[in-house]
Parts: C-alpha cells; sequence; structure tokens
C-alpha cells in the first residue's frame, strides 16, 4: 500500500495521520496500538457524523476497520479517506422518447438573428402603415400591438430574445399611429414611440424573474427610452428648436460610449469586503459565529456571472449608441439650415464620430467594438456627404469632382484601416498615448460644438450685435 512500510512501529509509539472525508481534514495523531476503528470514529466525533465511515487509502484500496495501526505500518504523513457508500452519484436518466426525435430548441446566434431581422420588419412596417390614411392603419397597429404583447411573456425556450424584441415591435406600432413628417413634431413623435418601448422593456422585465439574462438590454431599452421622450418632451415644452433635440442626443451617445464601461460591470459588495471584520460585533443584535472566522471565497460561476452580465450591458449599450446615432446625426445635418448654426452640426457630428472611432479601441468586447466603429464611421460619412453637397436638400447630384472627392476618402479610410490592423499601431504604447490625447481633445470639440449647433452661440451673436 503506498504511504506504508513493512517495518512495525516501535511499541508506545504515535503516528500522525491526515483523514480526508466528506467533511473536511482533520489531522490526528494516532497510537500504534489503535485500530482504524478507533480513527473512524474520532474523525466521525470531530467532524459530527452520526456514525463512523469506513476508510481507504488516497488509491481507494479498502481497509479492515479491525486492521491495528502497527500491523499495517504507517508512516508519519499518511492519507486516509473516509468514503460514505450511500453517497453516490445518481446515474443520468435518458429520454424515454424515441431515438429520432429533435433536439430540443436553444436560444443562440441563430434566433438573435431572425429576431433582428423581425425587429427590422417590424420598423419597416410601421413607417409604410404611418403611409396609409388615418382609418386605415389599424389592422398593422393591431398586429404589432399583439406582437409587442406576445414577446414580452416569459414563455417558450427563445424567450430571452424575444422579450428583448418586443419593444422594438411596441416602438413601430406607435410610430405608425402618430407619425407625422413636420420636423417640429419629428422629436415628439419619434419620444412617443421611445416611450412606448420603454413601458413594453419595463412590463419585460417585471415578467421576468431575477437574475434574467435579458435584464440588461430590457435595461437599456428602459433608460434610452425614457430619456428620450423626456428631452422631446421637455424640447416641446421649451419651445425649443429640432436640431437642439437631436444634438443633445447625439452629444448623449458620445458620452455614452465613453462611460458605460465604467458601470457596466457591478461586482457585490460582499465579493471585495468582508463583511463579517467591518461589522460592529459589541453593539450587533446578530448572534454571533461559534466556530473560527474563515476567509470569503468567491467561487469562479459568481465571478463568471458578474462578468456575463457586465458584458451583457456593454453590448446593449452600444447598440443604443449606434441606433441613436443612426437617428440624430441625419436629422442634426438636416434641421441645421442656418450656416453659423450648420457649422456647428457639421463639427459636432464630425468630432463626435472620431471620439466614436477613438472610444472603440479600448473595448474588448470585439462586438461592442464594431458597433462604434460602424457608428463612427458613420457619423464621418454623413459629414463628408454634406460638405461635399450630397445631403437631402442639395438638388443636384455629384458631379465628377464630387464623385473622385467620394472615391478619395474612401480610399484614405480603406487605407488607415489596413495600416491599423496590419501595424498593431494602438497596441503600442506611443500609437495608444497619442489615441488618448486625440480622443480627449475630439471629446472637448464635440461637448464645445453643441454650444453653435443649437443655435445658442447665433443667439447670443444676434443679441449684442
Amino acid at each position: 500500500m503506498p504511504g506504508t512500510t513493512s517495518r512495525p512501529a516501535a511499541p508506545g509509539a504515535v503516528t500522525a495521520v491526515t483523514v480526508h472525508g466528506p467533511r473536511g481534514v482533520l489531522d490526528l495523531t494516532v497510537p500504534a496500538g489503535a485500530t482504524l476503528a478507533d480513527v473512524a470514529g474520532v474523525y466521525a466525533a470531530e467532524a459530527g457524523l452520526p456514525a463512523p465511515l469506513p476508510l481507504v487509502t488516497r488509491t481507494g484500496e479498502s481497509l479492515q476497520m479491525t486492521t491495528h495501526i502497527d500491523a499495517l505500518g504507517l508512516v508519519p504523513g499518511t492519507v486516509l479517506v473516509a468514503i460514505d457508500p450511500y453517497a453516490r452519484k445518481v446515474p443520468p436518466r435518458t429520454r424515454s422518447g424515441p431515438r429520432d426525435a429533435a433536439p430540443p430548441v436553444v436560444a443562440g446566434t441563430a434566433s438573435a438573428t431572425w429576431l433582428a431581422i423581425a425587429v427590422a420588419v417590424a420598423l419597416v412596417a410601421g413607417w409604410a402603415t404611418a403611409q396609409l390614411p388615418g382609418d386605415e392603419r389599424w389592422p398593422a397597429v393591431a398586429v404589432l400591438l399583439v406582437a409587442a404583447v406576445v414577446g414580452c411573456l416569459p414563455i417558450g425556450a427563445l424567450a430571452v430574445h424575444r422579450v428583448v424584441a418586443a419593444p422594438a415591435f411596441a416602438a413601430a406600432a406607435v410610430l405608425a399611429m402618430v407619425w407625422d413628417p413636420l420636423p417640429e413634431r419629428l422629436p415628439m413623435v419619434l419620444g412617443a414611440a421611445a416611450l412606448a418601448a420603454a413601458v413594453t422593456a419595463a412590463v419585460g422585465r417585471a415578467l421576468a424573474e431575477p437574475g434574467h439574462p435579458a435584464e440588461p438590454a430590457l435595461r437599456t431599452w428602459l433608460f434610452v427610452g425614457a430619456g428620450w421622450f423626456v428631452l422631446a418632451g421637455v424640447g416641446a415644452l421649451t419651445g425649443a428648436s429640432p436640431q437642439t433635440v437631436w444634438a443633445v442626443l447625439f452629444l448623449g451617445a458620445v458620452l455614452a460610449a465613453r462611460f458605460v464601461p465604467e458601470v457596466a460591470v457591478d461586482v457585490p459588495d460582499q465579493y471585495l469586503l468582508d463583511l463579517e471584520r467591518l461589522a460592529v460585533t459589541a453593539w450587533s443584535a446578530r448572534e454571533r459565529p461559534t466556530g473560527r472566522r474563515g476567509r470569503i471565497v468567491v467561487s469562479a460561476d459568481a465571478i463568471g456571472g458578474v462578468a456575463a452580465r457586465g458584458t451583457r450591458t456593454v453590448r446593449a449599450a452600444t447598440t443604443a449608441v449606434l441606433v441613436v446615432v443612426l437617428v440624430s446625426a441625419p436629422l442634426l445635418l438636416w434641421t441645421a439650415v442656418l450656416p453659423l448654426d450648420r457649422t456647428g452640426a457639421r463639427c459636432l457630428v464630425g468630432f463626435g464620430g472620431a471620439s466614436l472611432l477613438l472610444a472603440a479601441r479600448s473595448y474588448r468586447h470585439a462586438a461592442a467594438r464594431r458597433l462604434l466603429r460602424v457608428a463612427g464611421v458613420l457619423a464621418l460619412v454623413l459629414v463628408a456627404a454634406v460638405v461635399l453637397g450630397a445631403g437631402p436638400g442639395d438638388a443636384a447630384g455629384p458631379g465628377l469632382v464630387r464623385l473622385v472627392t467620394f472615391l478619395a476618402i474612401g480610399v484614405a479610410g480603406v487605407l488607415v484601416l489596413v495600416a491599423v490592423l496590419v501595424g498593431r499601431g494602438w497596441r503600442s504604447a506611443w500609437w495608444s498615448r497619442r489615441a488618448e490625447i486625440a480622443e480627449a481633445v475630439c471629446g472637448s470639440f464635440t461637448v464645445g460644438s453643441l454650444v453653435v449647433a443649437i443655435g445658442f452661440f447665433r443667439y447670443l451673436w444676434e443679441l449684442t450685435s
């Protein structure tokens, strides 16, 4: 037997033995004349077991409980294992159905892709329904509302993704009901649709269980939708211009890309602090523990849960940033018609797009990084199109000079992207420091451009001239 010797122990000698069992590890000093039954009884008494357990070697070899320690020839440090013969793992149950039965449906990438396509179709259906006369819209609106209600129900294997898509159906239904193409009313129209999405997300979150995987996305729907509606409502009550609402929305999206990672990961206090050591035990009303104080050990599953929740929050937030930029940037450039306001709007969208591109380099999440890059590139493309005269208000299309300019800008962007990806420039300390400075400068210019984009600088100029 490993850990034993054939040489008998001297009379009156003792041996140090370590016993592993279901209640932990116990170090015992055993006389040479004791039996294994005595060792098992001492372990059961110290560990609080109802009855002694049989002992085996560390390799699983069974031992006779009546054997004396000196007869076994145990050396100091020998390891014995106390096993519970009734604690056996239950064999996995096999499915009694037919062998050719279909596998269960599991929410994954395929279901998320299909639901994303369904969301896009729902938004297109809402916009198309808005073009119909008022008395012909109700069938499509009813279908969209029913789809939103069904999506909030926590039923089925795909409920995780379906409840995230449900707010988009409610927003499309409200958009079809209150649609008005006037620029002065458009912020409130989209604000009402955002409020409907927030209410639907709140209903889906209330019906879901605590700690549901869709909770970060639903929370993002709730915050963004409610914030959009409040901003549009304040703008309507104060008589602010539409470009003010779009400028503030765009700036909020740019700032969110910078500050969301700081609040995405919420680590519980008990994972970081020893609450027992911080408790004032002299004045505490709870009963003090009788055993020795042990260390707080955080399991790997708990750490993985915190990381997964933070990942879902970052992904949902960057998706919201992309959607807000996709809506607010072109509308801001379209509604800023006065020369000074137009300059401020272009600077705001241009520096904001550069800030999004530079902020994306610090994200480790691949999907979030791609979403921010798409938002930044979209903002810069819109600014380039407006500067080159290809905006919605231009009557003439781009000529040969504009076409060459577009091609030059596109080739330059591709070359910069290839240089960064091939040379790994952002990973060096020198380039990373320069990128950090550039991001801070672009963020400062974005915030400063807001005053010009909303017309406040022009108002002060006219007031003093």
